[in-house]
């Protein structure tokens, strides 16, 4: 070595451990409120199924509806592509595979509705109905046939229906324990959060329940909808859904956008209510900057056109959908809500061409740039996380298969989950 470049120093030692106990509050603020995300599976939608209507056949007769709707209006990959603008590469292996999940894992994240989708009934009629979908659903997890995700959504904590909302997480919670126990993808939806009060009031409500039944804390988790605009914008100017985040003490799991009710509480006419609305943009990254590095999702709402009725009709909403969802993943909103059976092959083919079209250059990026070899492209760290967890999410999903992915990037799923949360272990819960 020559000596003119040895390292020197002018900082003693005192001035490093100063400015590290100056940074120890900051570093452990960063830890607990941006930790990342938690590297579980995440599902591509969620079904919402009114109380009433859930049944131990649900899931079975949404995937035999779906199947249906294909071989009606599009008994094959040609004519699936043709409706939906594929090109001829991706339409078989779309399609097959569109037909592979329906018929093995139709819904990925279901949740039982006693909100919107349910109304208002007499309170032993809700008992019952809630009841119910707890012995349903430990039944389906028993036999195996629950999708990986469930759970309910009940009636807001404002105070017309609180009481009737606590009521209804307290039967069914007690109901899943009484039958075995909580299962794993336990999900509770709150709706219609206006105040980050309202989600203090909702973890006051799960840690109760946790005592009261000698749960571990924190075993409770949900999903926060936004469906009001002071949910977005407070009246002093800041960002509510940031401050829902905090609120929820790390119990919460998703931010989930609601088309219709936020779009006429912002005086948005009915014929103009769209998850492709300017004013649904600018809710949805909003509430996507928040929730950065926070480990919350955020999940893009649904639409309320229904594929039924003659085959231009079905086309036309299918290809409404699938454009709308193919839009909400380019914008990283990789969840969304499906309201009909008729939807799943839409959302399908659109989430499975999403990761087929891109995985052969990702993993070409991704191989390069783990192997130091170069290319036309300069990434870094940030972006072969991206990358990594791009594939993962086209591996759990069923868009992609492991003996596709790996010979691309020489790597093992355990290597590609390193590279997509460095430091960090996926875990098989939410």
């Amino acid at each position: 070595m020559d000596q003119r470049d040895k390292a020197t120093t002018s900082l003693s030692g005192a001035v490093s451990e100063e400015i590290g106990a100056l940074l120890a509050p900051v570093d452990a603020d960063l830890e607990r409120r941006y930790p990342g995300d938690p590297g579980t599976r995440r599902p591509v939608h969620t079904v919402y199924v009114p109380g009433d209507a859930f049944d131990a056949g649900t899931v079975r007769s949404w995937g035999d509806r779906a199947l249906a709707a294909l071989d009606e209006h599009a008994p094959d990959a040609a004519s699936f592509a043709a409706v939906l603008g594929l090109s001829g590469a991706l339409a078989e292996p779309v399609y097959s595979r569109v037909r592979a999940k329906l018929e093995h894992e139709p819904v990925e994240d279901l949740r039982v509705d006693f909100e919107d989708g349910y109304g208002i009934r007499r309170d032993a009629e809700e008992d019952e109905a809630a009841a119910r979908a707890a012995r349903l659903i430990a039944e389906a997890h028993r036999t195996g046939t629950a999708p990986p995700y469930t759970g309910i959504r009940t009636k807001c904590l404002e105070a017309a229906v609180r009481e009737r909302g606590i009521r209804t997480l307290d039967v069914f919670l007690t109901g899943l324990l009484d039958h075995g126990g909580l299962p794993e993808g336990l999900v509770l939806t709150l709706p219609k959060v206006t105040y980050a009060e309202q989600v203090t009031a909702f973890v006051r409500l799960l840690e109760a329940f946790e005592k009261a039944r000698g749960l571990p804390d924190g075993r409770l988790r949900f999903e926060i909808q936004i469906e009001t605009g002071q949910a977005v914008l407070a009246a002093d100017g800041t960002a509510t859904v940031a401050r829902m985040i905090q609120a929820a003490e790390g119990r919460a799991t998703g931010l989930h956008y609601g088309t219709f009710d936020y779009s006429a509480a912002l005086g948005v006419s009915a014929a103009h209510q769209s998850s492709d609305h300017p004013a649904a943009d600018h809710a949805k990254a909003v509430m996507q900057v928040a929730a950065a590095g926070t480990g919350v999702r955020v999940s893009d709402g649904s639409t309320n056109v229904l594929p039924v009725g003659t085959a231009d009709r079905v086309h036309e909403a299918w290809r409404l959908h699938y454009g709308l969802t193919r839009r909400a993943l380019a914008r990283a909103y990789y969840q969304g809500w499906d309201m009909h059976p008729g939807h799943l092959p839409t959302r399908y083919a659109a989430v499975f061409a999403f990761y087929r079209e891109g995985f052969e250059q990702a993993a070409d990026r991704l191989a390069r740039y783990v192997n130091r070899t170069g290319g036309d492209v300069m990434d870094e760290p940030a972006t072969a996380k991206a990358l990594s967890g791009y594939l993962l999410r086209g591996l759990d999903c069923g868009a992609l298969d492991p003996a596709e992915v790996a010979p691309l990037t020489g790597l093992t799923r355990t290597e590609l989950e390193t590279l997509a949360a460095p430091g960090r272990h996926r875990r098989d819960t939410p």
